[in-house]
């Protein structure tokens, strides 16, 4: 590789990277800057991101909004512990999101990744029941789910998916259910979760899109068909918002399209804007409720390190700055359409299957995907960082992208499979 750095050639060889078979993998490419929706290599080359780093640079790239606001926090209080402390940022981000989100989703317990809040909100739930004196262990997941890769997140993802396949057995095992998508497969599964009632603490779901079982869609209704089952059982709800929030599918949170209130929502990536790990677990006041007492033993022992981290809430607010003072849902629309109309002649491709949109997603679904990997090097050829996986080719850009750099990632996708 031209103009390869030593800090590459020298760490490579200590480096462990994630979803990736080490030995027979192609190298990583060294990024040395990003702005706005690009990054550029080492070599100079520069590339439009069409997944915004996993969909959370939301605000594209080193927003001067969100670098002042860290750099500011930086100078203060980059962190302090948040047992028997607290500070500015954590507050103010809680009362921000309780604020924002529907319905009484007042207490917010602030960790770092994704993967953790929802093993918070799963172990709130468990709690939850013991508190009142019940032992509930079970939660029912459904098949294409997704919700992190620790230990307690894997047994609440699909078994059969790839990443996770391997570790049957070794996880505890859970409730797999289809995701009700018919009124009459709605019946049967409060039918269901009415049967095992006595051992579920709760229903987890990715609302309207599960991500990495393709990007397979679901409407709103079947968020109120999960709601109703949840209160008909006596049994939770928790919605992993950490995909789908902050204007991905369309709305601010994807729960407001089908108007229900979760017992818990859990966010991350686009809360921080892409620039530091953060994640949330905001729960009802009956959920908190239950936790409030005067036995010692009753309190959620649950506590990470980085939890309450100021700089990452420093940069999670002025991300709330951003989707407050500018209209997101206008913004999102336009892409939206940008992408169902430039996607949809890859519908006449030979080996194309599919193409669908939903907010700021873009899907075109393969027939064939046995060379899905190696696209990933004819997305770099043509100057575009895009990285299908399963049987897609999928866009989730930032949300600031504009109409031209979008055109180029359609147009790059249509190219590189029309080759």
């Amino acid at each position: 590789m031209t103009g390869t750095p030593d800090w590459f050639r020298e760490g490579a060889e200590h480096i462990w990277l994630p979803y990736t078979q080490m030995k027979t993998a192609p190298a990583p490419l060294p990024a040395v800057k990003t702005e706005g929706v690009r990054i550029t290599l080492a070599d100079g080359r520069e590339l439009i991101d069409g997944i915004a780093s996993w969909w959370a640079a939301a605000h594209g790239y080193n927003h001067p909004h969100i670098l002042q606001a860290v750099k500011s926090q930086l100078e203060t209080m980059p962190h302090v512990m948040f047992g028997g402390l607290v500070n500015e940022p954590a507050l103010k981000l809680s009362t921000r999101l309780a604020a924002m989100l529907p319905g009484d989703l007042n207490r917010c317990f602030i960790a770092e990744s994704g993967s953790v809040s929802v093993e918070v909100a799963m172990k709130m739930a468990a709690q939850y029941y013991l508190n009142r004196g019940e032992r509930r262990s079970k939660f029912v997941h459904f098949r294409g789910g997704y919700h992190g890769d620790t230990l307690g997140t894997m047994s609440v993802c699909d078994p059969d998916e790839g990443m996770h396949g391997h570790f049957k057995g070794l996880l505890k095992e859970n409730l797999l259910a289809n995701l009700p998508r018919t009124e009459a497969e709605a019946a049967a599964f409060t039918d269901f979760l009415i049967a095992n009632k006595d051992d579920v603490a709760a229903v987890i779901t990715e609302p309207l899109v599960q991500g990495a079982a393709g990007m397979v869609f679901h409407g709103p209704e079947t968020l109120r068909w999960l709601r109703e089952a949840c209160d008909a059982a006596d049994v939770l709800l928790i919605v992993d918002e950490i995909f789908t929030g902050f204007y991905r599918t369309g709305t601010q949170f994807a729960i407001t399209q089908a108007g229900i209130v979760p017992d818990i929502v859990t966010l991350s990536k686009a809360l921080s804007g892409g620039v530091s790990p953060l994640s949330v677990a905001v729960a009802r006041d009956a959920v908190f409720d239950a936790f409030y007492d005067d036995d010692p033993l009753k309190a959620l022992m649950h506590g990470p390190t980085y939890m309450g981290h100021a700089l990452g809430c420093a940069a999670a607010n002025a991300s709330l700055d951003l989707f407050e003072r500018e209209d997101y849902g206008v913004r999102v629309t336009a892409i939206s359409d940008q992408l169902a109309t430039e996607l949809a002649p890859c519908r006449s491709l030979p080996n194309v299957k599919d193409v669908r949109v939903k907010g700021a997603i873009g899907v075109v679904q393969l027939e064939d995907a046995s060379a899905i990997q190696a696209l990933r090097a004819k997305f770099v050829e043509v100057g575009v960082w895009i990285r299908p996986f399963h049987d897609i080719v999928y866009l989730t850009p930032s949300l600031t992208i504009g109409a031209d750099d979008l055109s180029f990632l359609t147009n790059a996708i249509h190219k590189v499979l029309s080759i």
